[in-house]
């Protein structure tokens, strides 16, 4: 097959929809197919895409007004001009809301079937961001995804979401972990020596410093004693978080087996925000072998099995998260059950696995297709 992958973000990148993008591109090229990838130009420009899996074409963007790290893809010509060059059987549209509108309208006005993947939570950032606007991210959602031949979702909740708003002929498409890098055996004295000197339980968090991801509800582990909570990752609430988690280690961004290095030396894994579609972070910890506490809300509630692989706490609850690490941290042996039992629930969830029914679902959509052409 030939597939053009439209992406709202792409390597460098390092969020779930640029990860979850590169890994689909490398499994089509690992599985014979011939992927592109169309994806917002990046402020350093075109160099990183020399280790891509496939050609990757470039969209002028701009940066986010207060958030630079997230670009916006520009009006262009070259998103329809790839997906017709590149003579695509199918679209995928990762993510879609500005350059994936783009690439279904082109699909549509091409006849090429559009698959669409639903992984970010528009809606409730709108609510975090602007306060208002939720009933209009919804329409934005509705119809962009109404319009193609099927819509992916990552999670349990998230199709549930998607289907109650009005969005038709959805399907459950999880997320995938590489089982290999993130495993426990990569667990580090070293390193536990220098996040915590004086021996103390290290809980950590992953991900984007925004406001969405609600990392100050870790205001109550820090305070906990014999705990140091360790914060990997960047954004633009970095500086907030800093006075509001005393005594906690930033690390900044981390990648790769670095990263992985850093998951399995953890003790407890906390995730705090409440509108994940999947969580892909969550899922890197317990691939490391270590439990998670995170919100009964979106992605997690499909991943973490409570009082066996982790706890769910009440969104938006500081107190629960603190009383969850607290618990934790009092029995060594229900952490290390719970570890166990976690590294054991995602080994069958490789990239391969999940990437081979993306596949699938692109067949039949071509199938369905065929069967209307006839």
């Amino acid at each position: 097959m030939r597939v053009v992958i439209v992406t709202e973000s792409f390597p460098p990148d390092v969020n779930g929809v640029a990860h979850c993008a590169l890994q689909t591109a490398r499994h089509l090229v690992e599985r014979g197919h011939a992927p592109i990838v169309v994806a917002p130009a990046t402020a350093a420009g075109n160099g990183p895409d020399a280790l891509a899996p496939c050609p990757v074409v470039r969209v002028p963007s701009l940066p986010l007004p207060g958030y630079p790290q997230v670009r916006v893809a520009l009006p262009s010509r070259r998103v329809a001009a790839a997906i017709t060059e590149h003579r695509a059987d199918i679209v995928h549209l990762a993510s879609p809301f500005v350059l994936g509108v783009r690439g279904m309208t082109a699909a549509a006005r091409l006849g090429i079937p559009a698959v669409a993947v639903y992984q970010t939570d528009f809606a409730g950032y709108a609510r975090t961001y602007v306060h208002a606007g939720e009933a209009a991210a919804w329409r934005r959602i509705r119809s962009v995804h109404a319009a193609a031949d099927i819509t992916l979702a990552p999670s349990t909740p998230a199709l549930q979401d998607l289907e109650a708003h009005g969005v038709p002929r959805v399907r459950l498409w999880q997320r995938g972990v590489d089982t290999v890098r993130f495993r426990p055996e990569h667990r580090d004295d070293t390193l536990r020596r220098e996040l915590a000197p004086n021996g103390e339980l290290i809980v950590g968090y992953v991900g984007r410093l925004a406001p969405e991801k609600q990392v100050e509800l870790l205001a109550g582990a820090c305070g906990l004693n014999g705990v140091r909570v360790v914060v990997v990752g960047d954004g633009p609430s970095q500086p907030s978080l800093t006075q509001a988690l005393p005594g906690a280690v930033f690390l900044g961004r981390r990648t790769g087996d670095e990263l992985a290095r850093i998951f399995a030396s953890l003790d407890v894994f906390v995730h705090t925000g409440p509108f994940e579609t999947f969580c892909q972070t969550v899922q890197e910890a317990m691939a490391s072998g270590v439990p998670v506490v995170a919100p009964a809300a979106g992605g997690p509630l499909d991943l973490v099995a409570h009082g066996r692989t982790g706890l769910l706490v009440p969104p938006r609850d500081e107190a629960a998260v603190r009383d969850a690490v607290w618990s934790l941290a009092a029995d060594p042996e229900l952490r290390a059950a719970y570890g166990a039992e976690a590294r054991r629930t995602v080994e069958g969830r490789t990239w391969a696995a999940v990437g081979d029914q993306l596949i699938g679902h692109y067949t039949d959509v071509l199938a369905g297709r065929a069967v209307v052409a006839a």
